[in-house]
């Protein structure tokens, strides 16, 4: 199960949403407990914007990774909102002096090829983010680099709780093998709970946290990054349990 901690949110999304340093730190640590095996998180500046900045991400990692096993990777975004331009978030990938274990790409995004090319050069996993409703997926089966990614986020961006799950297998479809790699499937916001429990009944790995909802199963928000993971990861393996014949992903 990959944590993700907190997204685009901002201060007006509530203080259990982490965007200091040490906040994210502290997230992570709760969620690992809680039994994340992956985080996922944004960077932020002071102000608390999206950032692809080396030295935010430094010091963020470094927070991150002194708090948690050296066993559970940790990733950050490159998502074209922090950096609209992509010959300068392909600069800022190459600028980062600390590195991540992966990166997401959103393949939909103009530069999303040179971004991938370039954290692959690095050495950093690349996390192929497919987001429902663009063309990312046909994209990504053109993609020369779909082969080396480390794998792909199908990303269910339908928030209609009683669609969300159409959505999932429509997205599912439309990326076919997926060049063979592995697939993390989520939702957001409404969508977010249908989506994870059809990712266990599919055996596909998953993902929860304050960026993908803000709120529990049962409609109360939720107070921390670890409940949703504990939640989530009981509904993963529930619906795992019902559909036992799935091939099965580590959630």
């Amino acid at each position: 199960m990959q944590v993700c901690l907190n997204g685009g949110r901002g201060a007006g999304d509530g203080v259990v949403v982490p965007l200091s340093v040490e906040g994210m730190a502290g997230a992570a640590v709760g969620a690992v407990g809680a039994g994340a095996t992956d985080v996922h998180l944004h960077p932020k500046t002071p102000c608390g914007q999206d950032t692809l900045s080396a030295r935010v991400l430094a010091v963020t990692l470094a927070a991150v990774r002194a708090r948690v096993p050296a066993s559970v990777p940790v990733g950050v975004t490159t998502g074209a909102w922090a950096e609209p331009e992509p010959a300068l978030r392909v600069g800022r990938v190459r600028s980062w002096t600390v590195l991540p274990d992966h990166a997401s790409v959103n393949w939909h995004e103009p530069g999303a090829e040179q971004v991938a090319a370039a954290l692959l050069d690095r050495g950093v996993g690349v996390e192929a983010g497919i987001w429902s409703g663009t063309d990312g997926a046909a994209r990504f089966a053109r993609s020369p680099l779909g082969p080396r990614v480390l794998r792909v986020l199908a990303e269910v961006t339908d928030p209609d709780p009683a669609t969300a799950s159409a959505t999932a297998r429509a997205l599912l479809a439309d990326l076919g093998p997926a060049h063979g790699r592995p697939v993390l499937l989520h939702g957001e916001d409404g969508g977010a709970w249908p989506v994870l429990r059809l990712a266990g009944r599919l055996g596909l790995a998953g993902r929860i946290g304050l960026e993908d909802t803000l709120f529990l199963p049962d409609g109360r928000r939720a107070s921390s990054n670890a409940e949703l993971v504990a939640m989530g990861t009981e509904l993963w393996h529930a619906a795992r349990a019902r559909h036992p014949g799935a091939p099965s992903e580590a959630p």
